[in-house]
């Protein structure tokens, strides 16, 4: 591990990630008895985004106003708050991740819904549907970077299933205090993941699109907010 810190250089980043949640459509409920055509659930739903107040954006939410924006709470404090288990965790400190692409999220949290969920309670084989709500928020942090380091020299960090390694580096950053790292996505091979450790260095949470994940036949197939298939995943490739 002391070798890889010595080879690690830091990568300025200032742009957006993408971050991608379970969430019930909520939202188009409230449009349903104004029209039956999905496309005017739709339009609506980005008529009512743009002339709500904007965001909250504090670097402290929960301190300076908390509850004041479900947004804020929902693709940025939510991880810090509820501490899980993660590749770069072991549940005894909270992880944001974000991607650089939506099909780079679409890929890792379909892995998670399919091997870590549905195999586990034995649905593999069920037709099953998720809702998912997909976020844009802006990272500016001076991040390590990993993406140099992680095919040639330790495979480990993006291993498909052992997180021990991993694990032992990002207990390292949380201790001593790094705001986060950049590294080569596990489950997309042209992805790359924003892995955040410290909630300041993320900002402005925007509404980026509605998903639903649809296991049918040892597919997954994955629709957009009016219900087309925008991308296909078999399962055996999970």
């Amino acid at each position: 591990m002391n070798r890889l810190f010595s080879d690690i250089r830091l990568a300025e980043i200032r742009q957006d990630a993408i971050r991608n949640i379970v969430s019930l459509r909520a939202s188009q409920d409230l449009f349903d008895d104004l029209t039956d055509n999905p496309q005017e659930w739709l339009l609506a739903q980005h008529i009512e985004a743009e002339v709500k107040p904007p965001s909250y954006r504090s670097h402290t939410p929960v301190i300076d106003r908390p509850f004041e924006d479900a947004v804020w709470f929902n693709a940025i404090t939510w991880p810090f708050k509820h501490w899980q288990t993660s590749r770069f965790s072991d549940g005894s400190f909270g992880v944001w991740y974000g991607s650089d692409s939506m099909e780079t999220t679409i890929y890792e949290s379909v892995y998670h819904w399919y091997r870590g969920l549905l195999s586990d309670a034995g649905f593999e084989s069920e037709s099953v549907s998720i809702e998912r709500k997909a976020y844009t928020v802006a990272c500016n942090a001076a991040l390590l970077d990993f993406r140099p380091l992680v095919q040639k020299k330790y495979p480990d960090l993006i291993h498909k299933i052992d997180y021990t390694f991993a694990q032992s580096i990002g207990a390292r950053i949380h201790r001593e205090g790094h705001p986060g790292l950049l590294t080569h996505s596990a489950r997309h091979p042209k992805g790359e993941n924003y892995v955040i450790f410290n909630p300041a260095v993320l900002s402005n949470p925007r509404h980026h699109s509605y998903l639903t994940y649809r296991l049918v036949t040892q597919q997954i197939l994955i629709e957009d907010a009016l219900g087309n298939t925008k991308l296909t995943i078999s399962t055996n490739n999970l």
